[in-house]
């Protein structure tokens, strides 16, 4: 599943060596039959913006995008338990996932950092990484809407993996202005927390919490 890598580098910061590798990333999601030709399409254009663009600017964008603000956060077990107990308790389990694969995170990186889950995801079994992907979909879908509300290109990366996991897609049909609609989102992720789990499809609220734990296949 090379592809979750290469999805992973899409979502990493943009420094010069992810950039240097666009050429390598379109290869492996353009191959056919990997992707829906709508999801290669989108993917494209994103390559082309990330290629085309200013680096300096590329940086300033992705800073504001995923470091400010909790709708379109990259560090999962966030949308679910903000900064409390449960979000180390959760990231203690899944950091656990990751060592009996055989795997250590680089120093820094938090567990629930969805560029370092999707790494991890490629080195496991096919199966495995598509019931990862399910159990994360809601909040893949809700992320995906912000960045598409934002009327980002980012958005794909998520509408592609939420194809892999064979979920539905994105829920907004036309990206809305930028502006206070970007504040009103954050309102809205705090007021109502997002589900995990093969029951929370994309749209759907609920009323109870359900946090994610990540485990082999098997256990």
């Amino acid at each position: 599943m090379i592809v979750f890598k290469a999805l992973s580098a899409l979502l990493a910061y943009p420094e010069q060596t992810m950039l240097a590798a666009l050429p390598e990333i379109t290869a492996i999601v353009e191959q056919p039959g990997v992707l829906p030709a709508p999801q290669r399409k989108a993917l494209r254009a994103l390559i082309d913006e990330l290629a085309a663009g200013d680096p300096i600017d590329l940086q300033e964008r992705y800073v504001a995008l995923f470091d400010r603000g909790r709708a379109t956060s990259l560090h999962l077990f966030e949308h679910v338990h903000g900064e409390s107990r449960e979000r180390g308790t959760a990231m203690v389990d899944l950091k656990q996932v990751y060592a009996r694969a055989g795997l250590q995170l680089r120093g820094g990186e938090l567990p629930d950092y969805l560029p370092a889950l999707l790494e991890f995801m490629s080195l496991r079994p096919h199966e495995e990484g598509r019931e990862m992907l399910q159990d994360c979909a809601h909040i893949l879908c809700s992320v995906g809407d912000a960045l598409h509300a934002r009327d980002s290109r980012y958005a794909a990366i998520f509408a592609a993996l939420l194809s892999l996991a064979g979920e539905p897609g994105l829920t907004r049909a036309k990206p809305i202005e930028p502006g206070p609609a970007d504040e009103d989102l954050d309102k809205e992720w705090t007021d109502e927390p997002v589900i995990f789990g093969p029951a929370a499809a994309c749209g759907e609220a609920k009323a109870q919490v359900a946090p994610i734990h990540f485990h082999p296949r098997g256990q």
